[in-house]
């Protein structure tokens, strides 16, 4: 009949009987024998095998029995006609339930699996039927728990991934990974290791043929939840933890080179690896064994970020700062750099500068954190520019500083109210605010020594152009803070500059030094503040000192000049033209920081290290010459009444004097000179030891009354003389005869002023005009004059509080505003002066009383052609 089943025909005289017979299956239990086999009636097509053993004309109990048989022979419960007739199953599956030992203690038969794969690279159009039958057993096995015939299905499909080729891996892969995922589901953590073991060897297979509907979701969710284990045993809690992150290592391995593959580098999939990663690293930050999670954690977070692309840091180190924000992981502070250290070492150095960008923009998004948070995000900076290796930290240097300067700012902000928020509701300390400050500034050193030369002269007048400088700024601080934040925000931005200037190198001191950077600088000595006078002070000595003699310079008398490092070219052209354009200012600068009369110990140590650098760095015989009569001018000046200086200060001058002369007989002056300075410091030791340097240890005692001086002990200026007579410096001699003497210029003048409104008067005051000496004018003071000085004071609160809504509004107001309003005070100061030039234009009147004809001006004038060419 049609679609009737057609079996293979028998030969003659032999029966299905006869054949069970002849067969010679593997020996059986005692007391069992295979049954004969009745004859089959013909079946019509479609019939299922099941139905078989159900018919009316067979026995229900011999197939029972025979089935159960086969199902010993074959390690499973059968349940068709191929099952009770081995022989007859296809060969595939013959040879996969061959390499299945009796005792899965045996493990798998190498024999038999040879033939298997010899099978398969043969036939490779059968690989995807021989991979879904290995994880269709598997799948029964794991069902009934035999997880050893589990194990050697598994190392049977490992072993055919890495024999077929790559044209046909496609073919296994599927079944692969569902028989991994079936795995991975399962609650034996020996059953993850083993599943996680497979999927890494898979990862290290590559592949020439893509797919492109695979995923690997599942995998990167599965690894990241081991990577978290909790188990109770810790030796297991470890291992699951070491297999997920070699998952994890594998997924990224297998899909970060594929652009047909997930894309690994999205966000959902970062914020749960690198979590993941985070966590081992951190918990597991002291484990000394070989095998620790840390261990293989910080191997695949490094190779997570060298495979990083550009577009790709962005995602990957987002869920960096996100995890050491929810965890409070920067007030510690280590755990954060030690992440970002491994990150900056891993990733491709082109692409460093967008590390230091997130950092940036997460510390502008915790403004208003607290102190340590935000010190630790500074620290985590600072570390990560020291390993910048590209020598610079993007297109944006300056909005870098920028960025650390507001900081800088806010932190003295922060300092002075007490709280980190508008709201005035989180408090802060003081010492909190002082340690973010120190960070802040010595990141910016860190940023600036990284930085070509060039770029670290624009960052050195950047952060001078930040500086609030008296006389220029109408309101040096915030409302909240007063004068006191604008001096503590010089303090912070010249200690900036310190840090830029201390290792800046540059043979060219007026590239180093410029006008628009030294004379704002300068203008900084004369401040009354002696912290902001020492920082000067310190930053020029810096600049200047090329070959780094400050550190062994000591304010004694005892130095010698053999420790010093001197230059080599003598008479440097590019020396001699900065010292002829900025020498007077530097004499000017030194001169009157001398005459402050809250100066300490350390003042004249630094003005001493100043004066020591500039003769080593820059003398010449001119220079020398100059610095010798600047000297004399400061003993004049430590011995001048009119000065309101203390004897300690007093002093103090004098053994600076001391110091320097001494070290300067030793650098080129003739041996007379050096003679003459000794003999005199002698004399100082025997009958005036406080005019030495030891003035300011304890042992020296200052006189309380008027400070007298012998002569004996001081440089005279004509014993000198004498001394340079007959050297290169003797043509100088006639300038020894002028008394140095500074001139202030009108800026040094305003230095000191506060506001725009006393630069202004001084301007316009006709009192102040060096062309025309004017009489000072004696005003009588009567009782009116009282009443009316009492009166004004509303008025200065008036104009101060116009003043402060004028700057306001220029700060707020839109620029249309502005414009328009300048537009109408510019016409209206046109018309004034066309109103003037009329009058100007407008002749005299004649004395015949007759009113003569106005002149045409010159360009209204008409000229004939010739005339114009």
């Amino acid at each position: 009949m049609p679609g009737a089943v057609s079996f293979p025909s028998l030969p003659q005289g032999v029966t299905m009987a006869s054949l069970a017979r002849r067969l010679s299956p593997p020996s059986l239990p005692h007391n069992i024998a295979v049954p004969s086999l009745p004859s089959l009636p013909s079946m019509p097509r479609g019939l299922l095998r099941r139905r078989v053993a159900t018919m009316p004309n067979v026995s229900n109990a011999p197939w029972r029995m025979l089935r159960e048989c086969c199902g010993v022979l074959d390690h499973q419960t059968s349940s068709g006609l191929c099952g009770c007739c081995w022989a007859l199953r296809p060969r595939f599956k013959r040879l996969v339930d061959n390499i299945f030992p009796e005792d899965p203690e045996d493990g798998l038969v190498q024999a038999n699996m040879e033939k298997l794969t010899f099978f398969a690279l043969s036939a490779p159009e059968k690989l995807d039927r021989i991979a879904a039958y290995l994880s269709e057993r598997l799948t029964r096995e794991l069902n009934r728990h035999r997880y050893g015939y589990v194990c050697i299905a598994m190392e049977a499909m490992e072993q055919l991934l890495l024999a077929c080729h790559c044209q046909s891996i496609n073919l296994l892969v599927e079944s692969f990974l569902s028989t991994l995922r079936l795995l991975l589901e399962a609650d034996k953590p020996h059953l993850h290791i083993l599943a996680t073991n497979s999927f890494v060897k898979f990862a290290n297979i590559e592949e020439d043929t893509p797919s492109y509907h695979r995923s690997y979701d599942f995998f990167v969710s599965r690894f990241s939840q081991m990577c978290h284990s909790k188990h109770e045993d810790i030796d297991v809690q470890n291992r699951t933890r070491v297999s997920g992150i070699k998952g994890l290592q594998g997924v990224v391995r297998k899909t970060v080179d594929d652009e047909l593959q997930v894309n690994i580098w999205e966000p959902c999939h970062m914020e749960q690896i690198v979590p993941a990663l985070l966590v081992n690293l951190e918990q597991h930050a002291h484990a000394d064994s070989s095998g620790s999670p840390a261990e293989h954690t910080e191997v695949c977070f490094r190779e997570l970020f060298s495979r990083a692309a550009y577009g790709h840091i962005n995602n990957a180190i987002r869920p960096v700062l996100m995890h050491l924000d929810v965890h409070n992981l920067w007030e510690g502070r280590t755990f954060a750099v030690r992440c970002f250290q491994i990150i900056m070492f891993s990733i491709q150095s082109q692409h460093s500068h967008l590390v230091i960008q997130q950092l940036l923009g997460h510390l502008d998004a915790n403004s208003r954190s607290a102190a340590s948070v935000r010190a630790g995000i500074v620290e985590v900076l600072s570390e990560a520019a020291i390993i910048e290796a590209t020598g610079s930290v993007g297109p944006t240097v300056l909005e870098v500083f920028n960025t650390l300067l507001r900081q800088l700012r806010q932190s003295v902000d922060y300092q002075l109210t007490g709280y980190h928020d508008n709201a005035g509701q989180l408090r802060t300390s003081s010492e909190g605010e002082e340690l973010v400050q120190e960070v802040v500034i010595r990141t910016i050193g860190s940023f600036a020594n990284m930085l070509p030369v060039y770029q670290r002269s624009e960052v050195m007048l950047f952060i001078m152009g930040k500086i609030p400088v008296p006389g220029i700024y109408p309101a040096l601080g915030s409302p909240t803070t007063g004068f006191e934040g604008s001096r503590m925000i010089q303090v912070m931005l010249l200690k900036s500059l310190l840090q830029v200037s201390q290792r800046y190198e540059n043979s060219n001191l007026l590239v180093a030094l410029p006008s628009s950077f030294l004379q704002p600088l300068l203008s900084f000595t004369l401040m009354e503040d002696p912290e902001i006078r020492l920082l000067v002070l310190f930053i020029l000595t810096s600049l200047i000192d090329r070959h780094h003699n400050r550190h062994t310079l000591d304010f004694s008398v005892g130095l010698t000049a053999s420790s010093l490092k001197q230059k080599e070219d003598l008479s440097s052209r590019q020396d001699v033209l900065f010292m002829r354009k900025h020498a007077q200012h530097l004499y000017r600068h030194i001169y009157l920081a001398c005459k402050e009369e809250n100066n300490a110990h350390s003042h004249y140590e630094a003005l001493f290290t100043l004066l020591a650098v500039i003769t080593v760095e820059l003398c010449n015989d001119e220079v020398l010459v100059d610095l010798i009569r600047v000297v004399l001018a400061l003993q004049e000046l430590a011995l001048s009444k009119q000065e309101g200086l203390s004897p300690l200060n007093r002093c103090g001058v004098h053994a600076l004097c001391a110091a320097f002369f001494l070290l300067l007989a030793q650098l080129g002056p003739p041996p007379p000179f050096l003679h003459y300075i000794r003999q005199v410091i002698d004399n100082r030791k025997g009958n005036s030891p406080y005019l030495l340097p030891d003035v300011f240890s304890d042992t020296t005692k200052i006189p309380d009354e008027e400070l007298k001086v012998d002569e004996a002990c001081l440089f005279v200026q004509t014993q000198i003389c004498e001394a340079l007579a007959g050297s290169s410096y003797h043509t100088y001699v006639e300038r020894f005869n002028i008394l140095y003497t500074p001139q202030l210029s009108d800026d040094e003048r305003l230095t000191k002023r506060k506001s725009v409104g006393d630069i202004v008067s001084l301007q316009l005051d006709p009192q102040i005009s060096p062309q025309i000496p004017r009489k000072p004018q004696m005003e009588q003071i009567t009782f009116e004059t009282l009443k009316n000085a009492i009166d004004d004071r509303g008025g200065e609160e008036e104009e101060e509080r116009k003043r402060r809504k004028l700057v306001e509004k220029f700060q707020t107001a839109p620029f249309e505003e502005i414009a328009a309003e300048c537009g109408a005070r510019a016409s209206l100061l046109q018309s004034r002066l066309d109103h003037v030039f009329e009058l100007i234009i407008c002749p005299p009147p004649s004395p015949s009383g007759t009113v003569l004809s106005r002149s045409t001006p010159l360009h209204e004038m008409k000229f004939p052609d010739l005339c114009v060419y």
